[in-house]
């Protein structure tokens, strides 16, 4: 008997995953990748850490592009930001249906806990979600499963009802004193780690689906970098230290123009879109803002792979930035 396990790395899908494991059943370990997700940020994948402690195979898939149109357009709404956690889920256990038919897996389960989160884990969004992947019956939720109906798993009894848990709620109590008895340490942030709640990350999202019929990975992997500023058509990006500095000349495409001031330190800001003469003294000017020093006038140099430029840029005040600042913190 096989089955099918969502592992993010969090504390509720270890303990679901330690759960069922201990039924006898082979759980083959299943985590997605987003751009959004930063649990694993400082190189560590907390999945392949509990997969290896465990000694589960683990099998990892990407939200790639198609994720992204799921982004700007989820069926079901966004939450409080850009999340769209209804049908992210259903994306996800689309793609996982799969999977379990392509191994042979009999169910699938996840960590889900009834009532934890507000948009995705209640009960009428669990029948919609279980209704709209193709998995009515067969989503098996071993730390809530007290409070809903049978799966087939636990109907023809591959599984023991009588060993899964209750929980309900938002209340973490439940799980760190599972997780406590279990000896489990070290498990992934329990919420706040997806980028698409961040209320200032959210508004960079909404402004480039405004401005941008097609996006790709290269388009997230940019908001993720320091201040952005909008003038029309045009975005411009400035960096906030030495690393994103590097990043955005690392990412910088074809068409995009680079500033940076030529006799002092300071940023590099990446002009995207049309290089009208408002953009490019607005990515100049963002160049000579955050320079060092206080001189009056700042030397920016204007560069692209074809050609090379020097601007003389009275320095402005940040706060003059602040109206093309296309999320909500200060410049």
């Amino acid at each position: 008997m096989k089955a099918i396990g969502l592992l993010s790395g969090g504390l509720d899908s270890t303990l679901a995953v330690r759960l069922i494991s201990e039924m006898g059943i082979e759980v083959i370990a299943v985590k997605f990748t987003s751009p959004f997700c930063q649990c694993d940020s400082g190189g560590c994948c907390h999945a392949a850490e509990v997969a290896r402690q465990m000694g589960l195979a683990l099998t990892t898939f990407s939200k790639g592009d198609d994720y992204l149109d799921v982004v700007r357009h989820p069926r079901h709404g966004h939450g409080v930001g850009m999340n769209p956690c209804i049908d992210c889920r259903i994306f996800m256990l689309r793609k996982t249906k799969a999977y379990m038919e392509e191994i042979g897996a009999a169910f699938l389960f996840t960590g889900e806990v009834l009532g934890q989160r507000p948009m995705s884990q209640h009960r009428h969004a669990m029948e919609i979600i279980e209704r709209e992947s193709g998995l009515e019956g067969q989503i098996v939720r071993p730390l809530s499963a007290q409070h809903l109906a049978p799966t087939e798993a636990e109907v023809k009894g591959w599984i023991d009802r009588d060993k899964l848990l209750g929980m309900n709620g938002r209340s973490r109590k439940p799980q760190l004193a599972l997780a406590e008895e279990y000896g489990i340490k070290g498990f992934a942030c329990p919420a706040g780690g997806c980028l698409l709640t961040d209320p200032s990350f959210s508004a960079k999202l909404r402004d480039l689906f405004a401005h941008r019929e097609k996006t790709g990975m290269r388009d997230i992997a940019l908001l993720k970098i320091g201040r952005h500023f909008r003038s029309g058509e045009s975005k411009v990006i400035c960096a906030r230290n030495g690393a994103e500095s590097d990043a955005l000349r690392q990412r910088a495409g074809e068409g995009d123009l680079l500033f940076e001031a030529a006799e002092c330190m300071g940023p590099v800001v990446l002009l995207e879109g049309e290089a009208e003469e408002a953009a490019v003294r607005l990515a100049a000017e963002a160049a000579a803002a955050y320079a060092d020093g206080d001189a009056p006038e700042v030397s920016v140099k204007c560069w692209s792979r074809q050609s090379e430029r020097l601007l003389r840029v009275a320095r402005p005040d940040r706060s003059a930035l602040q109206p093309y600042c296309v999320h909500s913190a200060k410049a």
